[in-house]
């Protein structure tokens, strides 16, 4: 049994995450937030306080640290008797804040993969590059590490898991549609961290076709699907982090990934990206200062946080999965709908952050009840996904099934 959380990082995203923590703090234990901004995580629990999210009485504390800091953040580990770190922070700090858990028996949970600041869109599959190389530490250690857990990636690898598991005999396509059908009313912004959503776009976009790795560019490929809620939606194959564990995990000659884009964001990104804005190479201005344009867009784009108060409509993301079940054709789409509003009236947040902050939380409850406290590394589709996904019925995520019987909650 572990205990004690420490939530790095202080955005939307680990708003969702301190408040979910306090709703199940008889579990989870006390919380700490470090962020290299402490006013940040002040500010988040402040809100946990005002909407009386602990279920119990309870501790929670601030901190600053440079989370690049291994040392650091060991220290930090240890002084708050931490068991379990929730990495909600920039990519950037994914291998730092790894390492850190490996040396202190903490085990370790994030939403993404990481990156290097200096590139864009390595050699897949990505995870190669960078958190699989930790993997026989994990296990020699026995350190608990479990990658991608946010929604996508994360919750759509366990409907993944859960479709070839209960649904199949055999999956020859899994395409994950990621669609927000909401307004923030702003004349434009991304939903989360500018300078990662960017650096996905700007580059190679990857999937997994015919069994082997494909690139496209941005908006080059698109799809049309009438879906649950929110209806016909437009999506574009995008490159994203779920392709490259599942393509490795799971025996699917077929998976991609698409994001659905309005018109105005890719006449504005285009325009950006045309400019050179979005280029993460440093750039020296005539006056002889050196700035990376894309830091620059992050630092002139609304606060991804600041958009909640206003967020109107609602989500759609899911894995249709198409194969063969006792030799008969069978396609499923298997997903979840959240909506703005709510996610703000519970925590304060928007509906992405929402999405992406609920299951983290999730899995760190099913780490400390010992249930994926598996003591290596482990992408979400390699984990039992019925105690996951019955987790977020109950925590705001629910999910649900629609294929040629109709449209129903699932139930775990």
């Amino acid at each position: 049994m572990k205990k004690n959380v420490l939530i790095i990082g202080a955005g939307g995203v680990a708003q969702v995450v301190a408040h979910k923590c306090a709703q199940h703090n008889d579990i989870l234990g006390d919380i700490a937030i470090a962020s290299r901004s402490v006013d940040k995580c002040e500010q988040i629990i402040t809100s946990v306080h005002e909407k009386n999210s602990l279920k119990v009485p309870g501790k929670l504390s601030g901190h600053a640290l440079n989370a690049l800091d291994i040392e650091a953040t060991k220290a930090l580990i240890r002084d708050t008797d931490s068991q379990i770190v929730i990495n909600v922070g920039s990519a950037f700090i994914n291998m730092s804040v790894l390492q850190a858990c490996i040396e202190t028996g903490a085990a370790y949970l994030d939403t993404a993969i990481h990156e290097d600041p200096t590139k864009i869109c390595e050699a897949p599959p990505w995870y190669n590059n960078y958190e699989w190389q930790r993997r026989e530490l994990c296990k020699e250690n026995g350190i608990t590490a479990i990658l991608g857990v946010g929604f996508d990636p994360g919750v759509v690898n366990a409907y993944a898991a859960l479709a070839a598991n209960e649904y199949f005999d055999s999956i020859d396509s899994i395409d994950i549609i990621d669609v927000n059908a909401g307004s923030h009313g702003k004349y434009f912004a991304t939903n989360f961290d500018p300078e990662i959503n960017f650096r996905e776009f700007t580059g190679q976009v990857w999937s997994w076709q015919n069994r082997q790795w494909t690139s496209n560019t941005m908006f080059e490929v698109k799809r049309t699907d009438d879906l649950p809620v929110v209806g016909e939606q437009t999506t574009y194959m995008t490159g994203h982090d779920e392709v490259h564990s599942l393509s490795q995990n799971l025996d699917v000659p077929n998976v991609r990934f698409w994001m659905g884009f309005g018109e105005h964001y890719i006449n504005v990104f285009t325009v950006l990206k045309n400019l050179g804005l979005l280029s993460e190479q440093p750039v020296t201005t005539a006056e002889g200062l050196e700035v990376i344009p894309l830091k620059v867009v992050k630092a002139v784009l609304p606060d991804p946080a600041s958009l909640a108060p206003n967020y109107t409509g609602k989500t759609c993301i899911g894995d249709i999965v198409k194969g063969k079940k006792d030799g008969q054709d069978k396609e499923v789409f298997i997903y979840n709908v959240a909506d703005h509003k709510e996610a703000f009236n519970e925590v304060g947040s928007q509906g992405i952050s929402y999405t992406a902050g609920v299951p983290p939380v999730a899995a760190a409850i099913l780490v400390a009840k010992g249930e994926w406290d598996v003591g290596k590394m482990a992408n979400v589709e390699e984990l039992p996904p019925q105690p996951f996904l019955g987790l977020l019925n109950e925590m705001g995520l629910p999910t649900r099934i629609k294929d040629d019987t109709g449209d129903k909650a699932l139930i775990f």
